[in-house]
């Protein structure tokens, strides 16, 4: 394999792993983790936010702590375009992003489909978000499909956003559970 082509895999590689990174860290909120997807003077334009990165952060891991009590954001469909200098990439990268909601009354839940459309750089050999905007497609709220959360606690266990849940242990242990 030539160097060039060996450079591209490595590369894409590298961006998909931080957006899975994104995903995780807004999952489990767990915001050292989410900052370390952006460069410190990346900005994000999450609709409910527009500014620096870091204080889109600061501003979205409490929220969701408070209003919801799991978000699951899948990703799809990304498409990576590197320069031809090899230090930035555009992306856009389909996500769905499930949120069950805390209410005193029903249960709730909002479904968004969207995409990110991201400006990575490398820096010192790194791939970060410079620049991020999300994309809202279409969104869908509700109560929960199938027939409310003891139904669903019945026949799976949950995880929590606790980092000593299943899989902080899985990776920091490196065995299976």
């Amino acid at each position: 394999m030539n160097s060039a082509l060996l450079k591209k895999v490595s590369d894409e590689l590298s961006i998909r792993e931080v957006l899975a990174r994104y995903c995780r860290a807004i999952d489990r909120c767990d915001l050292t983790l989410l900052k370390s997807v952006y460069w410190p003077d990346a900005t994000d334009d999450h609709v409910v936010f527009v500014g620096n990165a870091i204080e889109f952060s600061d501003f979205v891991v409490p929220l969701l702590k408070e209003q919801t009590e799991c978000t699951m954001h899948s990703i799809s469909n990304i498409w990576i375009q590197l320069d031809g200098n090899g230090n930035t990439a555009c992306t856009e990268t389909y996500v769905t992003a499930y949120h069950r909601m805390r209410t005193d009354g029903p249960k709730e839940e909002v479904i968004v489909g969207g995409r990110y459309l991201d400006r990575f750089e490398q820096r010192n050999g790194e791939w970060r978000i410079a620049e991020r905007k999300f994309v809202t497609d279409w969104e869908q709220n509700g109560a929960p499909l199938l027939g409310g959360e003891d139904n669903v606690r019945a026949m799976f266990q949950r995880d929590t956003r606790c980092q000593d849940e299943d899989s902080y242990r899985l990776f920091a242990n490196k065995t299976i559970i």
